[in-house]
């Protein structure tokens, strides 16, 4: 799946991801964690201000890719999920997601373990694809997710990430893309 995924989504990272992930990772700094890195595709972006990287995955052929992608900054691979978090609370600067919370099975749950490993004045990066806000593209990813589900390891193209984001936090800044279906999203632990 790892070999398939990087050449499938080539096709998008010229046209568009590679600009949100030079744009959006080259500006964090000190402790982050990244949930679900994938095949370590964001690793190269991450500057020198960052500290220290977590990445986690829970699928044992990306991180084999991952590996490879490893450099200069001192990145931890581990096999985990988004669900279970094996981190102390209050330990990152920064939490970052692209492109991952389509296929985590329980994302409300990943969004607490986030929440609970986010320092109290951290931030969180999401770049992900959404539920459209177009009735007749709505309907489409409703249509197609069933199938699309067991074709593309679990993406919900239908998930409606924005609002599951903002149940758990302060959604400080969005832009969206692609007929805003992509949507990049910065957050902060809600205030209570």
């Amino acid at each position: 799946m790892s070999f398939v995924y990087d050449t499938a989504m080539a096709p998008l990272e010229r046209m568009l991801f590679h600009r949100l992930r030079k744009q959006h990772l080259t500006q964090l700094s000190g402790t982050v964690l990244e949930i679900g890195a994938g095949t370590g595709v964001n690793f190269k972006y991450y500057p020198d201000t960052v500290d220290f990287v977590l990445a986690i995955e829970p699928e044992s052929s990306m991180i084999q890719r991952a590996k490879k992608k490893v450099h200069a900054l001192p990145i931890s691979i581990k096999q985990q999920s988004a669900e279970d978090i094996d981190a102390p609370d209050n330990t990152f600067d920064v939490v970052i997601a692209t492109l991952v919370f389509c296929s985590i099975d329980q994302p409300d749950k990943a969004l607490e373990e986030i929440k609970r490993v986010l320092k109290p004045n951290g931030t969180i990066l999401f770049i992900e694809h959404v539920r459209s806000e177009e009735p007749a593209l709505a309907w489409l990813q409703d249509k197609l997710t069933p199938a699309w589900r067991h074709v593309a390891d679990n993406c919900h193209l239908n998930r409606d990430t924005g609002r599951l984001i903002a149940t758990t936090f302060t959604i400080t800044y969005q832009a969206h893309y692609a007929r805003k279906i992509v949507r990049v999203f910065k957050a902060k632990q809600t205030d209570h």
